[in-house]
Formats: C-alpha cells, sequence, structure tokens
C-alpha cells in the first residue's frame, strides 16, 4: 500500500457557534506557512461564511485535500457549527483523499474525539485501509487502477470549447508555458484545471499543477518558484498579471490570451495548423470517448517529439545525444517552424548552446 504512506498529516479546523474559527487538532504538526493557506481556503472565517465543497490544492510539492463539514444538533460536537478536515499527502488523487476525508469527517462528528480519527488515520497510512461500524471502509487498493489521465478529464469538452484555438493551449503545454486558468466557480476551474494535463500524456504535468491560487503573496512567491506551470484563479483581475503568466485561458468567455512578452514563441506553424484541425475533428465527433482523444493527441506529440528526436546529431560526454542550433539551421526550415522545434528543444531538455 505503498500509496498510502504518501500521506504526511491532519488537521481539524473549527468555527464555533459565535463565529470564531479555531485550529483545534493536529498530527503531527503544521507549519505557520501551511495554517495561513488552509485558513484562507477552508472559507470558516468571514462572517457571512459558506462552508466550502471539498477542495484541494498544491503547496511546497505536498498536496493538501479540505473537506468543510456542516455540523448539526445529533452530532457529537457541541458548540460547533462548521469544521474543516485537512488531509497533507504527497500524491495527486482527489477522489482518494476525499472518499478518506468523508469517512474521517464522519467519525469526527459522531464521537467528537480526535483520538479516534486518528485511529483511523494510523491504519490507513500503516495498513492501507480502515474499517468504521457506520461509516463503510477505505480501501486504497480501490483507487489504485483509476487514472488521473482519463477517468476525471473533460478534454473533449475543452476543444469544442476552444475549438482552432484549442492549439494555443497544446503548444503552450508543450512548450512548457506558465498558463492561467479562469474561472468565477470553484468546482469548474477545479475541473477544467485538471484537464489540462490530459493533453501532454508524456510528463508528469501534475508535479506542476496548482488547481487553485489566490492573488496572495505567498501564493504569487509559489508560482513564480515554478519555471513553468498550470495554474487555476477565481480572480477577476488575474488578466492584468502579465507577469504570472504567458498564455490566459478564460474558460467562461471562451477566450486565450498570449501575453506580449510569449507571442514569439508561440507562433503557429503548418504542423501546428494540422494538429489544430485534427484535435477539433476529433472533439466532434460522438464515437470518439475521452481517452480515445487523449491517446490520438499523445500519438501526435509523439510524431513531434521523434522529428525533433532527428535533428539531435551532438554527443554529449554522457553520450546523450543532443539538439544543436546548427543543427536546426542545416535543414533551412521555415523561420516559423525553426523557432518551434528550438523552444521545444529547450523544453525537452535536448538544447546543446
Amino acid at each position: 500500500m505503498a500509496a498510502l504512506v504518501e500521506l504526511s498529516g491532519c488537521n481539524v479546523i473549527e468555527r464555533d457557534t459565535n463565529g470564531d474559527v479555531l485550529w483545534t487538532w493536529t498530527y503531527p504538526s503544521v507549519s505557520t506557512t501551511q495554517q495561513s493557506l488552509v485558513l484562507r481556503k477552508c472559507g470558516l472565517e468571514g462572517e457571512h461564511t459558506s462552508v466550502q465543497p471539498f477542495v484541494y490544492g498544491q503547496l511546497g510539492k505536498t498536496w493538501y485535500y479540505i473537506n468543510c463539514t456542516e455540523v448539526f444538533d445529533s452530532d457529537n460536537l457541541p458548540r460547533v457549527a462548521q469544521f474543516a478536515l485537512v488531509l497533507w499527502a504527497k500524491d495527486f488523487s482527489p477522489e482518494k483523499y476525499e472518499t478518506l476525508c468523508r469517512i474521517l469527517s464522519k467519525t469526527y462528528c459522531k464521537t467528537g474525539n480526535p483520538a479516534t480519527m486518528l485511529q483511523l488515520y494510523l491504519s490507513v497510512v500503516t495498513r492501507g485501509s480502515c474499517t468504521t461500524e457506520e461509516n463503510g471502509t477505505f480501501l486504497a487498493r480501490d483507487f489504485e487502477s483509476r487514472s488521473n489521465t482519463s477517468g476525471h478529464t473533460n478534454l473533449k469538452e475543452l476543444v469544442q470549447t476552444f475549438g482552432l484555438e484549442s492549439i494555443l493551449i497544446y503548444t503552450a503545454l508543450l512548450l512548457k508555458k506558465r498558463i492561467i486558468v479562469y474561472h468565477h466557480s470553484l468546482g469548474s476551474l477545479l475541473a477544467w484545471v485538471r484537464t489540462f494535463p490530459s493533453m501532454m500524456t508524456h510528463r508528469r504535468g501534475y508535479d506542476y499543477l496548482f488547481p487553485w491560487v489566490d492573488l496572495a503573496q505567498d501564493e504569487i512567491l509559489e508560482l513564480k518558484s515554478s519555471p513553468w506551470y498550470i495554474a487555476g484563479s477565481r480572480d477577476s483581475g488575474i488578466g492584468s498579471r502579465t507577469d504570472l503568466y504567458d498564455v490566459l485561458v478564460n474558460v467562461p468567455a471562451r477566450e486565450i490570451t498570449v501575453a506580449p512578452h510569449a507571442k514569439e514563441s508561440m507562433v503557429m506553424t503548418k504542423s501546428h495548423r494540422d494538429i489544430a484541425v485534427f484535435m477539433v475533428q476529433l472533439a466532434g465527433s460522438e464515437e470518439v470517448t475521452e481517452l480515445h482523444l487523449i491517446r490520438e493527441i499523445a500519438d501526435k506529440t509523439k510524431e513531434l517529439l521523434d522529428q525533433l528526436r532527428t535533428l539531435a546529431t551532438v554527443k554529449t560526454p554522457e553520450g546523450k545525444l543532443m539538439v544543436s542550433i546548427e543543427s536546426i539551421r542545416e535543414k533551412n526550415l521555415p523561420p516559423a517552424l525553426d523557432n518551434f522545434l528550438f523552444n521545444l528543444a529547450i523544453a525537452e531538455n535536448l538544447i546543446m548552446l
């Protein structure tokens, strides 16, 4: 049950009937940075508070999963109106941790005792499972075969929404650009952002996924520490922050904006236009499944990478074949294609300057 040893911590934050928010329980520890972030994300603070649904994000290469619960009179939590359960883990698996969050939260409602919840948590860490009398059983292996790249994505809808301009998203992902996705609805934002890595399955895109970013200083610094990323934002002012993105995808407006500083590296070639038409035709077919579309796009990407590797003629001392500027120029390619292959070689760490 290696996946479950990825768990690194558990916290409980409560909002009492007077409206005060207290960090009531932590195992084994929590940093001030983590506390600040979670208090902002859980939605318990503020006078007109509505409980947020299950949300997740990334901080310092660690994923956080937050499940907020309304407390009722029948629960064993007197003077508590709402609480948020937070799990910290090294792996990205929202469905797995949402299931575990719900079991732990229901147990906390029933017992009011963090120690009982801790027993279940430690059982998951050590055995990969936990069992409760009323709230069901959690088994890590139930989630081992569930793919993050096709089971919970909407790539067909993404391509249908943006049509031929979807190639801008594809190219930005391929060249490891900084992408910001905007949507005013948090639930929709999380679903859309999660879809983007499925366009580029040859990479571990989830390592650079920041599903929900506020324009707070700590989160901005976190973003800026990454050379490229896919980040989601609900802040309508994100469009003016061209220092944070190369490509901005405004989902409700169906608009894609390339920042001025990124336009030169995002020039389209005939290959791009062919791929754009290919994606739109596939996405428009009722017979094409989500998984089929993902695989077809992956095949197109492989063709591009294979073309790039034919230009890799220079060997490093370790014997790795690299692409040099000269090997690209010798082909006398059209300027746009020359520029694209150069930037692709940089993105794939194949360029020798």
